[in-house]
């Protein structure tokens, strides 16, 4: 048995096997691709928090591929955009199917289970680049080749494939949307594996049972951003907690980049999970690639990145992403952007963070007469 549930994302009602339960509050986290370096210092701090346990060798729960021809596991996605068929969109509506509409009879979602050996290469296609450089071609903007780092974790969704997927039911999401594997019920059927469209349930095969990112929740629960955005040397990340997609708070980071100036997209909202990982688009990425990966809003979003500097709250929040291990519930810009501030409060309303909108410029001499230097970096 389905029900009828709303996906914002979608901007439709869609198919899913239990009744529409939102939470009061939503874990979610904002990426920027443009500033990833794939240092991968996210994913060695989650794999030495989480997964450093005999039969967790292989386990990723954070991983940062290459697009377009990066894989955690082999082909996780267009393995899946294949069995999906066309996904059409009319404006910013949904005309195609989501996994769970697509399921073959007596299924409850399209998927697929990956083959052990599909774990075996987390850096399949690092640094690649979309295509081949001809002879006598020079880099222009936008680029003719051109490549990106995509950061991934388990998106703890609203609808999620891997509880939907569970016959056992172990599978459940907390009252701040986190999303969960009860131990003691799994049985290691792998079906959230099978089910999940971005493999971040995994099977170990040491307990026989699967396990997924956790969201650090117990140092959220202290008010403390997660171990992959804490230790983000690009400060690409920022972790909190979001509002309903139609009651969203303009104080709140995370409602003002995902709601109110949709700057920050789903990856692959057609899939139909509802996901609450969301991507400021890389800008030197081809239209029609973005749109795949994000929707419609993709070539929007990159326009407003372009033009961040013209709008002061957006580049006061562009500037407050890793600046403090705490979580910001609310934020407030002041002055102009030449010499204003953006001061990142916590849920008690208290100052934990203050930002300049416009980092200051120092330009020192060639020639330091007092030391008798010569300066090659001069800014």
């Amino acid at each position: 048995m389905s029900h009828d549930v709303y996906n914002w994302q979608l901007n439709r009602k869609m198919a899913f096997p239990y009744p529409e339960k939102r939470p009061g509050k939503q874990a979610a986290w904002v990426f920027d691709t443009n500033k990833c370096i794939a240092c991968q210092t996210c994913t060695i701090a989650c794999k030495n928090a989480w997964t450093s346990g005999k039969g967790q060798e292989y386990m990723w729960w954070n991983n940062v591929e290459t697009k377009p021809w990066g894989f955690y596991p082999l082909g996780w996605d267009v393995r899946l955009l294949e069995k999906l068929g066309p996904q059409e969109w009319t404006g910013d509506k949904y005309e195609g199917k989501t996994i769970f509409e697509k399921a073959g009879h007596g299924e409850k979602i399209e998927g697929f289970l990956p083959a052990e050996e599909d774990f075996q290469h987390p850096n399949i296609g690092e640094d690649e680049i979309s295509g081949q450089i001809e002879k006598g071609h020079y880099i222009k903007i936008p680029h003719q080749q051109w490549m990106f780092y995509l950061a991934r974790i388990c998106n703890h969704c609203t609808y999620p494939a891997c509880l939907a997927a569970c016959p056992r039911k172990s599978v459940y999401k907390r009252d701040d949307g986190t999303v969960l594997i009860d131990q003691k019920r799994c049985k290691g059927y792998r079906e959230c594996v099978r089910g999940c469209p971005y493999k971040k349930s995994m099977f170990r095969i040491h307990t026989d049972k699967s396990e997924k990112c956790i969201a650090c929740y117990p140092a959220a629960e202290e008010g403390e951003q997660t171990q992959c955005v804490q230790n983000c040397i690009g400060k690409i990340r920022m972790f909190g907690y979001k509002s309903r997609w139609d009651r969203p708070i303009a104080t709140n980071p995370i409602d003002y980049l995902v709601h109110i100036k949709k700057i920050a997209l789903p990856l692959y909202p057609q899939f139909g999970t509802e996901p609450n990982v969301y991507y400021i688009p890389p800008i030197n990425v081809p239209e029609v690639f973005n749109r795949q990966l994000f929707g419609p809003g993709a070539k929007k979003a990159v326009e407003l990145y372009r033009n961040a500097v013209q709008d002061k709250s957006l580049i006061g929040l562009l500037m407050l992403f890793g600046c403090t291990n705490r979580i910001v519930h609310s934020f407030e810009v002041q002055g102009d952007i030449e010499d204003g501030h953006c001061v990142g409060r916590d849920e008690s309303g208290k100052e934990i963070v203050k930002v300049p909108l416009k980092e200051p410029i120092v330009i020192r001499e060639k020639h330091d007469q007092e030391r008798d230097v010569h300066r090659i970096s001069v800014s």
